[in-house]
């Protein structure tokens, strides 16, 4: 079985989705959740799913301590599911092709620092585009620019709001 490694900074239902996937089709499991808020929803997810959790500042973020724990999960990916920090390029280099994003629009439009959640979705409606949806993709050294493995789209309604 695959161990998955997810970081999270919010409520955890992409966390909890992917938990759910994984228990169901028996493939992989999520090993440890890394977070850096103390008070985040999914740390809520990893207590009630019995998976062992990090919560971790700045400092330890960059630390070659966390590279060690991670490396010690033996991660066959890492999923960053509304991680809001960018990854230190140690953490890249020691997983290429292996850390992937879950990216709330259709990159390349809508990325990069402070690109997340309900930013996101205000800057497509505030641009007029009448389709947004999900990027999923690999994780490199510069934010959302990382090479694109699937994306879904939707259609935004008029007047829908940014919610």
């Amino acid at each position: 079985m695959h161990n998955l490694v997810i970081f999270a900074s919010g409520t955890g239902t992409n966390a909890q989705a992917i938990i759910d996937y994984f228990r169901n089709t028996g493939q992989a499991k999520v090993s440890l959740i890394v977070s850096n808020k103390a008070e985040a929803g999914v740390l809520g997810i990893a207590r009630k799913e019995n998976i062992p959790f990090l919560v971790v500042d700045r400092q330890q973020f960059n630390d070659i301590a966390l590279l060690q724990q991670i490396q010690a999960q033996q991660p066959a990916l890492i999923v960053l599911a509304g991680f809001l920090w960018k990854i230190p390029d140690a953490l890249v280099a020691a997983f290429p092709d292996r850390i992937v994003n879950i990216h709330p629009a259709l990159l390349p439009k809508f990325g990069g620092k402070g690109m997340y959640g309900h930013h996101v979705h205000r800057a497509v409606l505030e641009a007029g585009d009448r389709e947004s949806g999900i990027t999923i993709h690999f994780v490199n050294e510069v934010y959302d620019e990382g090479n694109i493995i699937v994306q879904a789209r939707c259609v935004v309604m008029e007047g829908e709001p940014a919610d």
